[in-house]
């Protein structure tokens, strides 16, 4: 089952158990390399994006369908992973859009059968993005944050996995020549402000946020600014709750990986949200807005050298 190649381009898992398997069902996606053909479903899969949200995923392929002038916008996309309730996953050409849920947890067990699945479609040259949406910290709701690096909730550029009782730090560092990409790209797009920063990943949305208007809160107003003023001293731009095991896992696995989320609001200012709905939805797709245009700008480059 495992493909032998010494292409650095390839996806790599590095589970030596795996080899030892007759097939392998993910379960989560109720795909299987026994029950599927997975090189022909996504071996030409070169661009991945993901996000909380199955909406966002839908809207998302919908709107790089329209893009790319790949298929028609207007059809109803399939859901690919149909046979569970867990996540989504949707394609159309060279893109694939999958759903990972909210918080670390969700978003790990997603990775751990994507970067499988990538890996049984021998997959090459894949670059993944996550889009989704965030607190600001000092920013105008609606700019867009690219990820210089995730960090924890003590402003420190790592991720802690336990494993077998054991402590395991894992580096967070997210691709730095995509994310200079990116932020040109929101040059050429001239919608909105983008900026370039670190991302700090939580493991609550409520006190791991210094938020004061959750059901238990055991410090004060003055403690939180001072908090997220610390924060934002140390090159914070943005809270979420994803970006560091993505930013990990995409490490080990060898995807060029980057991390594009919006601001609903400033934190420094409060903690809910107060636009409207219109503004709300207006910004939330400008990270797919912004990551459709970089895809679509790679695929032109990439078919201008192949007709030389």
């Amino acid at each position: 089952m495992e493909h032998k190649s010494n292409c650095s381009s390839l996806v790599h898992v590095r589970n030596p158990h795996l080899d030892t398997l007759k097939e392998d069902f993910l379960y989560h996606f109720s795909l299987g390399t026994g029950t599927h053909n997975l090189p022909e479903m996504f071996g030409d899969v070169k661009f991945v994006c993901v996000g909380g949200s199955p909406w966002r995923m839908k809207s998302f392929i919908q709107y790089v369908a329209a893009e790319l002038a790949l298929e028609d916008p207007s059809l109803d996309y399939p859901n690919i992973c149909a046979g569970t309730d867990r996540y989504a996953m949707y394609k159309v050409g060279p893109v694939l859009s999958v759903s990972h849920g909210m918080g670390i947890p969700s978003i790990a067990i997603m990775l751990h059968e994507l970067i499988k699945l990538l890996h049984y479609s021998h997959c090459t040259d894949v670059t993944i993005i996550r889009i989704g949406t965030s607190g600001g910290i000092g920013l105008e709701p609606g700019t867009v944050v690219v990820t210089k690096q995730s960090v924890d909730a003590t402003f420190q550029p790592r991720f802690e996995q336990v494993t077998l009782g054991k402590t395991v730090v894992r580096n967070t560092d997210l691709d730095p020549s995509l994310a200079e990409e990116l932020l040109q790209c929101s040059k050429e797009l001239g919608q909105f402000e983008t900026v370039i920063g670190n991302t700090m990943c939580t493991l609550d949305f409520y006190e791991g946020q210094a938020r004061l208007d959750g059901a238990f809160c055991s410090y004060t107003e003055e403690d939180k600014h001072a908090y997220l003023t610390k924060a934002r001293e140390a090159g914070v731009y943005n809270i979420e709750m994803e970006s560091s095991v993505f930013a990990a896992m995409c490490n080990l696995s060898g995807l060029r990986a980057a991390v594009v989320c919006v601001t609903l609001l400033d934190r420094l200012k409060g903690d809910q949200l107060s636009s409207s709905h219109e503004v709300l939805h207006n910004y939330q797709l400008r990270p797919q807005m912004l990551v459709g245009y970089y895809i679509k700008k790679q695929l032109k480059v990439k078919s201008e050298h192949a007709a030389k």
